[in-house]
């Protein structure tokens, strides 16, 4: 007798032959998942940052000025807003693993249509699905690391978290420009490698534990909506300033870093370019590490003198058009920024029970990233007309004042408590 369809699909039982069950993979222990989590938070900032150092080599070849070339910048922000917005909240339901590999698979995306770019318009459709796909994962990996930390009270996923947020992005940039100085074709190769590693990096969640058992919301949570829980939400005020001053600073270096370098300051080796703009995002990230026993509220406060430190180093680099003076700044601030910024963030994320995790964290990253690119855009619209360095030295002063705004802000917090 013919076998039927039915029999092929699902085994005869006339034949003896049921079909075989499909063999789940090994899950990775809770350790080996946190660091793969973590590098693969490195590595989705190691690609938002990877082309700083290409705007400059971007705006010779395609033709466009100051304005738009801040623009492809804060689109990219933007659209990760958005994302966090959305679909911030949507781990909480589905479960962490579907949510990142679905991420990491749209990044890698992105990259493509980065590889393939030969205009503006391609710039912007890969920084926007860039910022989608990386909106959709920063909250899902922040909310990871806090769910695979040691339960021995060391608070190291907060850590790792902001160090390897940092950490990835000094390694996006200083590696882009290494590569354009050194390596063949500098505006594709970098981003075949990032393609194959997320690539990769999606394929390896089919072996991360699932932290959140899925259920029912997932629908209602795409609709927009910032949730700080109400124990996190006095820690959550305080820790705005921080959030707003350090991203500011950072928003600068990243967004017209590179092209303030070559024309202020004269540098046109790109490797130079990217160690430069890059050495921000080390410093701080090798302060977190150094400085992670201090107390939130101590690393917040020194943190903070240090970034103020740094960004009047900054505005007198650029007044006197002194690199090694701009170094100096690049790396004093970035020290400041590292605790400044976990300090912060330890004090809030730690408040928000695993079901809050991935929505608190999407409202950090909503402020922080609002810091980040807003105020760029603004700088973007003022070269125009202001000049590039006329604008660098006003936008360093308002950061100052942010800054010493925030360090009186906390001061007053420190006297009386901050309603909720």
């Amino acid at each position: 007798m013919e076998p039927t369809m039915t029999s092929l699909l699902h085994g005869s039982p006339s034949l003896g032959t049921p079909a075989p069950e499909r063999r789940r993979l090994p899950v990775l222990p809770r350790a080996a998942a946190f660091w793969l989590v973590a590098g693969t938070t490195a590595i989705l900032l190691a690609a938002s940052s990877a082309p700083s150092p290409l705007y400059p080599v971007y705006q010779a070849e395609f033709g466009f000025n100051a304005l738009t070339l801040t623009a492809i910048f804060s689109v990219y922000v933007l659209a990760l807003l958005v994302s966090l917005l959305t679909v911030g909240r949507l781990s909480d339901f589905l479960g962490r693993r579907p949510v990142l590999a679905a991420a990491l698979v749209v990044e890698a995306a992105a990259m493509a249509v980065f590889l393939g770019a030969h205009g503006v318009a391609a710039l912007f459709a890969a920084r926007v699905v860039q910022g989608l796909a990386t909106g959709a994962a920063v909250g899902v990996v922040g909310a990871y690391l806090l769910d695979l930390q040691p339960d021995d009270g060391s608070r190291l996923g907060s850590l790792v978290n902001g160090a390897a947020a940092t950490g990835g992005l000094g390694l996006g940039t200083i590696g882009s420009g290494v590569l354009i100085q050194y390596a063949p074709q500098p505006t594709r190769l970098i981003f075949v490698i990032l393609t194959a590693a997320f690539a990769v990096l999606a394929a390896a969640t089919a072996v991360l534990p699932e932290t959140v058992t899925r259920t029912p919301g997932a629908v209602a949570a795409l609709r927009p909506k910032v949730s700080v829980p109400a124990p996190a939400r006095s820690a959550f005020l305080r820790a705005a300033p921080v959030l707003i001053s350090t991203w500011m600073l950072g928003g600068l270096i990243l967004s017209v870093g590179g092209s303030l370098l070559a024309t202020v300051f004269g540098e046109r080796d790109h490797a130079v370019t990217g160690l430069v703009l890059g050495a921000l995002a080390a410093s701080s990230a090798l302060a977190s590490v150094l400085l992670r026993r201090h107390t939130p509220e101590r690393m917040q406060r020194e943190g903070t003198l240090l970034l103020l430190l740094g960004t009047i180093l900054l505005v007198a680099a650029v007044a006197t058009s002194s690199l090694s003076v701009f170094v100096a700044a690049a790396v004093v601030a970035g020290v400041g920024w590292g605790p400044a910024y976990l300090g912060a963030f330890r004090m809030v994320s730690q408040l928000a029970a695993p079901h809050e995790r991935a929505a608190l964290i999407s409202a950090i990253y909503v402020v922080s990233y609002l810091a980040f690119s807003i105020p760029a855009l603004v700088a973007g619209v003022s070269i125009t007309t202001q000049g590039l360095r006329g604008t660098s030295l006003v936008y360093g002063v308002v950061v100052a004042l942010v800054v010493a705004g925030t360090l009186v802000y906390e001061a007053r917090s420190r006297r009386r408590p901050v309603a909720a």
